[in-house]
């Protein structure tokens, strides 16, 4: 393996980091806040260590798989351990831990939080929390688009599973140019949604960091309440718009951009995400408007929100839903597992790879009745090769796995078994609030240590799509001196 190259990589990502906290730096300043003195302390740091690293390392040399999965596990790491110090050395948060949660919360856009008032604490400090989401959300994309693609094709085979529609296929041909106009895309909804919060009536600094939070598919907020806080339909209707544009394709974006907007009503995958979304606001719209008796365009607006904030694993919250019937939590539940679409900013299982599981499930169910039969599993009008179909199942075995080990941990803290389920489907799935003691108006600061150490691991494991980290964590991975 080329270590040398691994710390030039990781040292340069740092000194790049370290630079993008001069943004809450200068707010502190400009605020007159004491956190100033953290994020500088943080930035000296970080640029020291990124600059050790970069003199110690050596740029030149083939990067292959392993360097790749080392560099981005080792990325998002580093920056998780750096991010976590202004929030502990400004006593945002009582421990370190605490803050590493926060930061892991952050860059991997699931929105779990262990503070419990969050509108005492800085400008600075609440637009890093922002920050981080965005940045996170950015980076995945980066992940995906600009630098996996480098480092063979391995890689990009690897994540096949992940990207099955016009993301790996539109995309990675001219890599450069097409990441730029992904970014300029995200930026440019960003920016959209800023503006178009400000004239719903959100102030300009609660708009940016909502705005940030909401095309990450984060769901901090400068608000206790989440959006509850405003009460206002223009700002949830417009929030609910741009969750579920985040919780799409951005590579079916690209292609639309380019093609023309036919493209994004052509894709299956993307017709079932708002089916998904459609159905679900429907049979918790009637739940809410039967049961707790609400008035049918209350439970509509309420059911709609949620949907989209769960589906595309947001988490931002219009209502209480801990206190929902119990067919609407259900509902929700499975759409934790489910997330949203490839390609995107949100968690979970995926769309695309729902999809490819049914039809598996479909020519298994056939081949049982028809032994001699040949089945051919088809997605988007194309063959899916027996390998993606492997990884795809392998995915959803792993992803559960990881689940039901991580709830039986939480269950060992002394969490009862239903909120240590939720809170572990919240995290992996990388979603955020969940119900019961981790509910959209609680946080997770009532779990101890080690329960936080399992739930960082599955925010980190949920945002690497598993395989990344799990193959790290193998000794033979650092073992083997075989180039792969």
């Amino acid at each position: 393996m080329n270590f040398r190259l691994i710390e030039s990589v990781l040292g340069w990502l740092l000194l790049v980091y370290a630079a993008i906290m001069g943004i809450p730096f200068f707010c502190a300043l400009l605020e007159k806040e004491s956190s100033s003195v953290p994020f500088l302390i943080t930035i000296a740091l970080t640029g020291v260590v990124g600059f050790v690293l970069t003199k110690h390392g050596h740029k030149e040399g083939r990067m292959g798989i392993r360097e790749g999965f080392a560099i981005v596990s080792g990325a998002w790491i580093l920056t998780s351990l750096s991010g976590a110090l202004p929030f502990y050395l400004s006593t945002a948060v009582p421990s370190y831990l605490d803050g590493v949660f926060e930061t892991v919360s952050g860059l991997t856009t699931t929105g779990a939080s262990v503070i419990d008032n969050v509108e005492v604490l800085s400008k600075s400090i609440l637009l890093w929390r922002s920050l981080t989401h965005w940045l996170g959300g950015m980076g995945i994309i980066v992940l995906f688009i600009v630098f996996l693609p480098k480092i063979g094709a391995g890689a990009v085979h690897l994540f096949n599973a992940e990207v099955p529609g016009p993301m790996a296929e539109r995309v990675l041909p001219r890599i450069r140019d097409n990441a730029t106009r992904l970014w300029q895309i995200y930026v440019g909804l960003t920016v959209l949604e800023i503006v178009l919060l400000m004239l719903a009536g959100m102030s300009w600094f609660d708009s940016v960091n909502h705005s940030f939070a909401t095309m990450a598919t984060g769901g901090f907020s400068t608000k206790n309440s989440s959006i509850m806080y405003y009460n206002n339909s223009l700002i949830e209707l417009i929030i609910i718009v741009f969750m579920i544009i985040a919780g799409g394709n951005f590579g079916l974006y690209f292609l639309a951009w380019s093609r023309g907007l036919k493209h994004i009503w052509r894709d299956t995958e993307f017709r079932i995400y708002l089916s998904i979304i459609a159905i679900a606001t429907l049979a918790i719209s009637l739940s809410l408007w039967l049961v707790e008796n609400k008035e049918i365009v209350s439970s509509l607006r309420l059911a709609l929100f949620q949907v989209a904030s769960i589906m595309t694993t947001t988490g931002f919250a219009s209502d209480d839903f801990n206190k929902w019937p119990s067919l609407a939590k259900i509902v929700l539940i499975l759409l934790m597992f489910i997330g949203g679409s490839a390609g995107s900013t949100a968690g979970g299982i995926k769309v695309a790879r729902m999809i490819l599981l049914m039809k598996l499930g479909w020519a298994e169910l056939r081949r049982a009745v028809h032994p001699r039969a040949v089945t051919s599993i088809n997605y988007g009008g194309k063959h899916v090769d027996s390998l993606r179909l492997n990884t795809v199942a392998v995915f959803f075995f792993l992803f559960m796995t990881i689940f039901a080990l991580a709830a039986i941990l939480l269950s060992a803290t002394g969490l009862e078994p239903f909120d240590a389920m939720s809170a572990a489907a919240a995290t992996l799935g990388n979603v955020g609030p969940g119900f019961g003691v981790v509910g959209p108006t609680t946080t997770y600061s009532s779990i101890n240590a080690f329960g936080e150490v399992v739930l960082i691991f599955c925010m980190l494991l949920g945002r690497l799509e598993l395989f990344t980290l799990l193959v790290v964590l193998q000794p033979e991975f650092w073992r083997s001196r075989k180039s792969w």
